[in-house]
């Protein structure tokens, strides 16, 4: 074993290695989504409902300490609580897109 963290797969219609996908492909567009129900990352909640074959359920405030946020720059995951209280990447820097906390009640209860 190299030490290296294993790579986290992401669900859904990617277009580039940084989360993007057919949905959101912005140059903030770089964050994927645990989500609550299967434990998959998805880029966002229509590629969740496009190859998820059960209903999405959101997180819980008591699960916010969760890792459940990827950054698509670095591949570091944040705790949706760290997430939540952030614009940008705390590993590094990468911005997110502002436009995302529109959709927060899809992902967080």
């Amino acid at each position: 074993m190299s030490g290296e963290a294993q790579a986290v797969r992401v669900f859904g219609a990617t277009v580039d290695d940084q989360t993007r996908c057919v949905h959101y492909r912005t140059e903030v567009d770089v964050v994927a989504m645990k989500f609550a129900c299967c434990g998959r990352y998805y880029p966002c909640h229509l590629c969740h409902a496009e190859d998820a074959h059960h209903e999405a359920r959101t997180w819980p405030p008591e699960q916010w300490a969760e890792p459940a946020v990827l950054c698509g720059v670095c591949k570091g995951e944040m705790a949706i609580a760290e997430y939540l209280a952030t614009t940008s990447c705390l590993r590094c820097g990468a911005l997110f897109n502002e436009r995302c906390a529109a959709h927060r009640h899809l992902y967080f209860g």
